[in-house]
């Protein structure tokens, strides 16, 4: 037994690593992906036992179920999952199918695209546009109850002294033309003052609203084209 002892410890004895030794592990990805796949066979595993269990225990109260073994249990199971993802398959394509664009495949899967938010300066472009977009329908509204004329000025009753403002908190108004009637050829009727700077939001007398710099406001004023 003594002549024993020595190679009982030097088993139990926890060996040193020597530098240079070679080393073989997983990297973070790989590891990850091993784990997924591990626990995706488990769980098939499990789902399989349960399913063979469960039928057999339903067949023995319907004596013409034939009995399941393990591996007809684990083509099952396996079927079963071809008819879940053909399925699911189909309710995505159908999903593109439906809202074209607006997914972006990602894999085997579709994920929804993200829409970017306008920017700040865009919702203020916009807004400017709005409050000419209102003044439009007031000044039709007005033509159509005075014979297809305009106001003569931006002070006449009949439109609301809001709709003449522009945005913001300056107060001040949209330049008006008058001398015109409805739908006429198109002439610059209104447009942003200097406060908004070169680029102006203009209400043409066909109903039209562009954005024109202000040289060409004014040649489209003298009879031009804007």
């Amino acid at each position: 037994m003594s002549s024993r002892l020595p190679f009982v410890l030097l088993l139990l004895t926890p060996a040193v690593a020597l530098a240079g030794m070679p080393s073989f592990l997983l990297t973070d990805v790989a590891s990850q992906r091993f784990q997924a796949i591990s626990f995706f066979l488990a769980l098939f595993l499990v789902v399989t036992l349960a399913v063979r269990a469960l039928w057999n225990r339903l067949g023995r109260d319907v004596p013409k179920l034939p009995k399941l073994g393990f591996g007809a249990a684990l083509a099952l199971v396996f079927l079963w999952g071809l008819g879940f993802q053909l399925v699911l398959s189909m309710i995505a394509g159908g999903r593109e199918l439906m809202t074209p664009g607006a997914w972006d495949k990602q894999g085997v899967t579709y994920k929804l695209k993200e829409s970017a938010l306008p920017s700040e300066k865009e919702l203020v472009l916009q807004a400017r546009r709005q409050r000419l977009e209102e003044l439009r329908v007031a000044l039709w509204a007005y033509a159509a109850g005075h014979g297809g004329d305009f106001p003569p000025s931006d002070f006449a009753p009949g439109v609301p002294e809001e709709r003449w403002k522009v945005l913001g908190s300056s107060g001040l108004h949209f330049v008006y033309v008058s001398g015109y009637k409805a739908d006429a050829p198109a002439t610059p009727l209104a447009y942003e003052p200097g406060l908004f700077g070169r680029e102006r939001w203009v209400l043409f007398t066909d109903g039209d609203i562009r954005q024109l710099p202000v040289e060409s406001i004014h040649t489209a004023l003298a009879g031009g084209t804007p």
